[in-house]
Formats: C-alpha cells, sequence, structure tokens
C-alpha cells in the first residue's frame, strides 16, 4: 500500500520562501515607516541639513523649503517618500549633495566585508567551542560557560575599546584606525563576532547534550555504532537546526553591530555614514540605510528558510506532524 502523498520538496520550499518573501515585504514595509515617523516626530526640520552652516536670507531659506517639499503634510510626504521608491529612487541626500544610491554604494562594502567575516568567524567559533565542551565534565565547561556568559554581558562597544587598548595602544599588534589591509579587519572582526559566538556556542552545545539522549541515539550505541559516526550521522544534524535559527537572525542584525564597531575603530562604512546623517536629520540617507539593512535581514532570513527544508525533510512532508527521529529518517539500526 503506497503510503500518503509528499509535497515535492522544491515544491514545498519553493511554498516556504515565498511566504517568507511576503513576510519580508511587510518587514521592510514596517521598519522604513517606523523610521520615518520617528524622524518627523523628533521635532526639528531638516533644512539645516541642507543649508549647512550657510547663511541665508529667509527668501531663500523659504524656497529651499518649498523645492524639498518639506512644507508638505507628513502624509503626502510618506506617499510621494514610497511612490518613488517603488521607482528605484531613494532620494538625494541633504548633507552630501548626491544621491542616497552613490552615498551608500560608496561605503557599504567596507561594511559587508566586517559583516561577512564577523558572521563565518562566529558560526565557525561557535561551532568549535560547542562541540568541544558538549557532555564534558564541568572542570572544562564551567570556565567556558562562565566566560560565555560574560562574553554575553560586556557590550560590544566596550569590547572594541578594550581590544584598541591592549593589542592597539599597548602592544601595538594592530592598527588602531582605518579599514586598509587585514590587520585592519581583526580586532573589529573579534568585537563584532565575540557575542555571536558565545550565543550560538551556548545554543549548540545544550542541542548537542539533549539530542545524546535522544532514544535513537541510545538505540545507536547499543548496538555498538562509534561515538564519532553517531556525533556525525545524528547528533550534529538535530543540534544544528536552532543554531542555524539563531544564527539567520544574528547574522541579520549584523549591520546594526557594525554602526557601533566602526565608530569605535574608526573604519569607513554605513556606521558613520548613519551618525552623520542621524546627528543632521538627513532623512532621505537615513532611510536608505534602514532599506539596505532591512533588505539584508530579510535576504538572510529567507535563505535560512530555504535551508531548512532542504537540511530536514521532516519539514517537507505536509501531510504528516513532525517526528521526533533521526532528520535523516533512518533508523539507527540503518547505520550497522
Amino acid at each position: 500500500m503506497a503510503g500518503p502523498t509528499q509535497v515535492p520538496r522544491t515544491r514545498t520550499v519553493g511554498r516556504a520562501v515565498a511566504r517568507r518573501l511576503l513576510v519580508s515585504l511587510f518587514v521592510l514595509w514596517g521598519a522604513i515607516t517606523a523610521t520615518f515617523l520617528v524622524i518627523h516626530a523628533g521635532g526639528g526640520s531638516p533644512i539645516n541639513a541642507i543649508i549647512g552652516p550657510n547663511q541665508v536670507s529667509p527668501e531663500v531659506r523659504a524656497q529651499i523649503i518649498s523645492d524639498y517639499k518639506l512644507d508638505d503634510p507628513i502624509v503626502v510626504q510618506y506617499v510621494n517618500y514610497f511612490w518613488r521608491l517603488l521607482h528605484g529612487d531613494l532620494g538625494q541626500s541633504y548633507a552630501l549633495r548626491m544621491p542616497v544610491s552613490e552615498a551608500i554604494a560608496g561605503q557599504i562594502w567596507p561594511t559587508m566585508q566586517l559583516v561577512t567575516v564577523s558572521a563565518v568567524l562566529s558560526l565557525v567559533v561557535a561551532l568549535v567551542i560547542g562541540l568541544a565542551t558538549a557532555n564534558r565534565p564541568g572542570l572544562i565547561r564551567g570556565p567556558v560557560t562562565s566566560l560565555e556568559v560574560l562574553t554575553v554581558a560586556i557590550p560590544t562597544f566596550w569590547l572594541g575599546i578594550l581590544l584598541l587598548t591592549v593589542f592597539s595602544f599597548n602592544l601595538n599588534w594592530f592598527p588602531s584606525v582605518g579599514s586598509d589591509g587585514i590587520a585592519s579587519l581583526v580586532l573589529p572582526t573579534i568585537a563584532l563576532s565575540a557575542t555571536p559566538a558565545a550565543l550560538l556556542s551556548q545554543v549548540l552545545r545544550h542541542g548537542v547534550e539533549q539530542t545524546l539522549h535522544e532514544p535513537f541515539v541510545v538505540t545507536a550505541r547499543s548496538r555498538g555504532i562509534g561515538q564519532t559516526a553517531v556525533l556525525v550521522r545524528h547528533v550534529i544534524r538535530h543540534a544544528a537546526m536552532p543554531v542555524i535559527t539563531m544564527w539567520g537572525l544574528i547574522v541579520g542584525t549584523l549591520i546594526s553591530g557594525a554602526v557601533v564597531v566602526e565608530q569605535v575603530f574608526s573604519r569607513e562604512g554605513l556606521g558613520r555614514l548613519t551618525i552623520a546623517a542621524v546627528i543632521g536629520k538627513d532623512l532621505p540617507l537615513i532611510l536608505g540605510v534602514v532599506i539596505i539593512a532591512a533588505t539584508f535581514y530579510t535576504i538572510v532570513n529567507t535563505l535560512i528558510d530555504a535551508a531548512y527544508g532542504w537540511l530536514d525533510p521532516r519539514l517537507r512532508d505536509a501531510t504528516s506532524p513532525v517526528p521526533s527521529g533521526p532528520i535523516d529518517g533512518r533508523r539507527a539500526d540503518d547505520d550497522t
């Protein structure tokens, strides 16, 4: 008798990605709208960002306000902005006197470089520490766990200052400022990836220790399957699922963390651009950075959702509840 009909892998994954894209569009719209309203609710006028330190007559000031339509009701400004956005126009930066797209394009590479290296490093470090300390005696696990908690508790900017003080000012091993060369990337990467690595290693270690007591793992061990084979074939795949979820969320927010790190280490990138835009109430530039950050976040999490569908066959079975067996669907005795 044939088993229940299952939705093909590509169709199920496609539906999951489509749902995520719809949610992502809503999140993107919400982020833009919230930023737009918060900036306007903060009071003041962006006219000062437009004219800069120059002294202008009231007539010229009024003309600038009219040209930029700053006297329009906020609803009208909001609708006009979205209309231009739908046509691919991010607007003109008030302070930089250039298209927002060009301003961002000139600064995005150092930020993406920092974010990418930090994301990869955090995952690698978490895998090494999590697997090395899982199910280990307290003498090994205790100090590592305490260090992880301490790392999570330390603010990123404080860790960055500490790294600068020790390794740049005192030891002179790495440059304290700048974005040129690999050496200038080392300390910012450590500062940005430390907290994510500590969080991910905690989640992975907990997942490994829980999975080691699952019935299918106990059965595999009782049949004489080696510890390494059990770990590779069953335990890691199970324990990695929550790690992948958290890693996707963390990677999506690393751009905001990079803003702080770039300020501490005086690096080029979106961080310095964003700070200057916020101080100067450069609304188009602020919104442009928000769009980039929100888009990056949604893309990463859409890819994570798609990866889930390929990594876990149970999520591709639309006709039955998720079982609690091995992810690959094999019984423990299949490995013997």
